[in-house]
């Protein structure tokens, strides 16, 4: 339980269900007054105090689980590391991984729970393929590909079939004081929302280059480490492009500490790699399947044809995309169906 509306109410509906329904909190900062403050929906000390509250109303007992150790390790390290490394990595979906589904979940089943209840929109099909959510604005089973199909085999999603609105309202016929609650959107542990002054701290100044693409100096920068690919703001050129249009982040080499940039049109990409695949719809594919893929939280979904080769996912989209960066996911579906995912290594 977050703290937030969405827990609040899937814990209710556990109950309703006929669940023996257990409420934990995640304390995932050893000081949590470096991350977020304020109440929303996640991390903080008050989200701790709506969670315990929320409980309280539905009447089920409420605990307090330390992860800060192993959320430092596995999300926040990661997340520096990524960044550090020249790629743009998603922590929620570490989160989900290593944290939610992974920690959790070995406890839980250690102290004799059956399964893990979340507030994600997502559903798990009578085969138990994990599904998109009834609401496509909601819609959390990008961040939850990662999961192995155990896992999700011990996870419970009451709230896929169901519209945010109505989540809302339902809360507020229950009592629960979070019915009105904002959603979290920002990452937790960067308090003031600004990452690149965060991986800053955390990697030091590290003065690079800005180059065009055919290799002319056009500024410079104080670490690789603060562009994401497809970035337009926050360059600081003095220089325009000679068709005055808008520049972009073409790539990020972390060994020379190069920062390239160069038209929206040089952004695309129709052949991905992707590393580690994770297959819950399906068996790991012996030829060439047709399907569609997501690439970003909330992005656009690309037909494309998907391999296995190697170990690795090599995708073929159908069109082009842009903006593809490394360290993102690559999630495959059938409709709304998840195939599976990987990691993105490269782009062509």
């Amino acid at each position: 339980m977050s703290g937030g509306v969405d827990s609040a109410t899937a814990a209710a509906r556990a109950v309703d269900a006929g669940h023996e329904v257990t409420g934990v909190h995640l304390a995932l900062s050893a000081n949590p007054q470096s991350y977020r403050t304020g109440a929303r929906g996640c991390c903080t000390i008050e989200d701790a105090r709506d969670a315990r509250r929320a409980a309280d109303v539905i009447g089920i007992p409420f605990y307090v689980w330390d992860m800060a150790e192993r959320f430092a390790r596995d999300v926040v390290d990661d997340f520096v590391a990524e960044y550090a490394a020249g790629r743009t990595p998603n922590p929620c979906l570490r989160c989900n991984e290593k944290i939610k589904f992974e920690a959790v979940l070995d406890r839980a089943v250690a102290l004799g729970f059956d399964a893990v209840c979340t507030g994600h929109y997502a559903r798990v099909s009578d085969s138990g393929a994990l599904q998109r959510a009834a609401d496509p604005g909601k819609d959390q089973s990008y961040v939850l590909a990662v999961l192995t199909r155990d896992q999700i085999s011990h996870a419970l999603f009451p709230l896929g079939d169901t519209p945010k609105s109505e989540v809302r309202e339902e809360a507020r016929s229950r009592g629960l004081l979070v019915a009105d609650k904002p959603d979290s959107h920002d990452v937790c542990f960067i308090a003031d929302g600004d990452t690149r002054g965060f991986l800053s701290r955390k990697l030091g100044s590290a003065p690079g280059k800005i180059i065009a693409q055919d290799g002319e100096v056009l500024g410079s920068h104080e670490g690789a480490h603060g562009f994401t690919i497809g970035q337009r703001k926050g360059l600081h050129l003095d220089r325009p492009s000679p068709d005055g249009r808008p520049r972009y982040v073409l790539s990020i080499e972390p060994v020379s500490n190069t920062v390239t940039v160069g038209p929206a049109a040089a952004l695309g990409v129709r052949e991905i790699t992707a590393i580690r695949p994770v297959w819950t719809g399906i068996e790991p594919p012996a030829t060439p399947i047709e399907c569609q893929v997501q690439l970003r939280a909330h992005g656009e979904v690309h037909p494309c044809t998907a391999a296995v080769a190697d170990g690795n996912l090599e995708i073929r989209l159908a069109g082009e995309a842009r903006g593809v960066a490394a360290g993102q996911a690559a999630v495959l579906y059938d409709g709304a169906t998840v195939l599976g995912s990987a990691t993105i290594s490269a782009t062509r």
